[in-house]
């Protein structure tokens, strides 16, 4: 007689549910609670005590204040003059990048129709801690047009978006804008006195938006304003570029109208979503 062939034996299908509950048993749980402490932080700004972490996180202080230490010890938290703590640059990064996909994408469909509306360059920027970058661009279709790059790094005082940005932040963030992105005159319109700059960006906080008339580029004019997240932080903004044979008073009087409606549309996604 033929050898008898031994028949295989298929493993068992598992569910979802059991699969996860066996996963579960190989996870590190004090790894676990040291990433629920760092994602409790939703952004670069946010800075909390102690008491606020291990309300946020579901942890006794006891137990909280020795990670803390050691997250501080290991460079991914920073502790503040006033005790607090707030994640540190090397953690930053990611997260920043995280939160600019997000509000990228929330504002894109309002970018797109102002670009629509207007047939000019519409252009989206972000805050990455120490200096303002471009996120998102949709030019014109005109054959003279501007031309914002996605990565292109915004001089904070001299670009529409840049001054819109640098305006509500705090002091010491301004300064540090400033400081790494450095003064210097980029074309004959630049202003490079401070105090001229602070000035304006005075009249940016009280009107809402900021002009970059050559001051950047040569030959164009844009206007940009803010975008409030949360809290009315500004970390984004917006603007529309216009070569100056296109633009007039009428004009740009329709322009910053729109720009601050689409802008209030964008902070209201920001603050419902994100």
């Amino acid at each position: 007689m033929p050898p008898t062939t031994a028949r295989r034996r298929r493993p068992k299908a598992k569910n979802a549910e059991s699969s996860q509950s066996s996963s579960d048993q190989y996870l590190s749980r004090a790894v676990g609670r040291a990433l629920n402490v760092l994602e409790c932080f939703p952004d670069a700004f946010s800075s909390y005590s102690l008491k606020e972490i291990s309300q946020r996180t579901d942890m006794p202080e006891s137990s909280l204040f020795r990670l803390l230490v050691t997250l501080e010890s290991r460079g991914y938290l920073q502790q503040n003059t006033d005790g607090s703590y707030r994640l540190a640059p090397k953690v930053l990064h990611g997260q920043l990048r995280q939160r600019a996909n997000i509000v990228r994408d929330l504002v894109h469909p309002h970018l797109v129709e102002l670009a629509r509306q207007f047939n000019e360059t519409t252009s989206l920027s972000f805050l990455f801690e120490d200096h303002i970058a471009v996120l998102d661009s949709i030019e014109s279709f005109h054959d003279i047009r501007a031309i914002n790059k996605v990565g292109r790094i915004l001089p904070p005082y001299a670009s529409s978006m840049g001054k819109a940005i640098t305006a509500f932040q705090e002091r010491t963030v301004i300064d540090r804008l400033v400081e790494v992105y450095g003064l210097f005159r980029r074309t004959e319109k630049t202003i490079t006195d401070h105090g001229s700059i602070f000035t304006e960006f005075d009249q940016v906080r009280q009107t809402g938006y900021a002009f970059d008339r050559g001051e950047a580029t040569e030959g164009g004019i844009c206007v940009g304003a803010p975008i409030f997240s949360r809290g009315s932080r500004v970390e984004a903004a917006v603007s529309i570029s216009v070569p100056l044979i296109r633009m007039d008073e009428t004009r740009q009087r329709k322009i910053i109208a729109e720009l601050l409606g689409a802008t209030k549309k964008m902070s209201g996604a920001l603050q419902e979503n994100a």
